[in-house]
């Protein structure tokens, strides 16, 4: 049966952090809050869960994971980042834009672009987010809930609750999220390219 954490949208519980980080380290599948959309995530690494959330989406192999993060030192833990990709991130990070980043040794291989050895990135911008980031002490595996037949993301975590039911393990109801998913933003080369359009707003020329 599915838990419900209502956590308090800027000054979150730290027992309900702990419980749920509890949670989380015995292989459990999650919805939480972001500063842009709920998410599903379960624990990097973990390929039971993360084929519990392949099947909930109904995503095929080839769609890919973002590791979401708390910090800058984290991403520089699972990417690789030269000078320039640092500054950008600097001055993008938190918020809601995802960063395509060569991977480091640290990801698994699982979750790696095949061919271009990438993986997305992010720190969100969101007070019950970082809070269970910082508890976790670990990078999230995650993805927008987009259900199959959706357009749009969930936006309120009872509906969820109802709409998944046991598939899940326990939602995080940190209050109203949007609907709108991320900027998506390559730096792999020199010039960084937007290559979706979401509710992040990044300006290369900046």
């Amino acid at each position: 049966m599915s838990q419900y954490f209502d956590i308090h949208p800027t000054h979150p519980q730290q027992r309900l952090l702990v419980q749920a980080v509890d949670i989380i380290r015995r292989g459990a599948v999650i919805v939480y809050p972001t500063d842009s959309t709920y998410a599903l995530a379960c624990r990097i690494g973990d390929k039971s869960a993360l084929d519990r959330i392949r099947n909930i989406r109904r995503l095929d192999k080839k769609h890919h994971f973002t590791l979401v993060c708390r910090d800058l030192s984290e991403i520089a833990t699972y990417a690789k980042v030269n000078n320039s990709s640092y500054r950008v991130l600097k001055r993008y990070t938190p918020g809601a834009i995802t960063f395509i980043l060569k991977a480091s040794r640290e990801v698994p291989r699982r979750l790696v672009h095949p061919r271009k050895q990438t993986i997305g990135l992010r720190i969100p911008d969101h007070p019950v987010a970082l809070a269970l980031l910082e508890c976790l002490g670990e990078p999230l595996m995650s993805t927008s809930l987009i259900l199959p037949n959706d357009d749009y993301a969930q936006t309120d975590a009872r509906e969820i609750l109802d709409r998944l039911g046991s598939s899940i393990d326990l939602v995080v109801d940190g209050g109203a999220c949007g609907f709108e998913t991320t900027t998506v933003v390559d730096l792999t080369d020199d010039i960084p390219l937007v290559v979706r359009e979401g509710l992040g707003v990044f300006n290369a020329r900046v």
